[in-house]
């Protein structure tokens, strides 16, 4: 897994968990954390397919 990929892959993990003690202290801040989630989310796919796809053009 490329680098990039593992340190969006935390940001995911790490938003994650700021949402959930966001809602459970009755935040609605919580809802920007998801959206990030959502983002790091989208970017640890891109970047494994991106290597995948490196890889096998070689």
């Amino acid at each position: 897994m490329p680098r990039l990929a593992l340190y969006t892959l935390i940001v995911c993990v790490l938003a994650v968990a700021a949402a959930v003690v966001s809602f459970v202290q009755g935040s609605w801040l919580g809802v920007v954390w998801l959206l990030l989630a959502g983002v790091s989310s989208n970017m640890t796919w891109y970047y494994v397919r991106q290597s995948r796809s490196a890889h096998q053009n070689r």
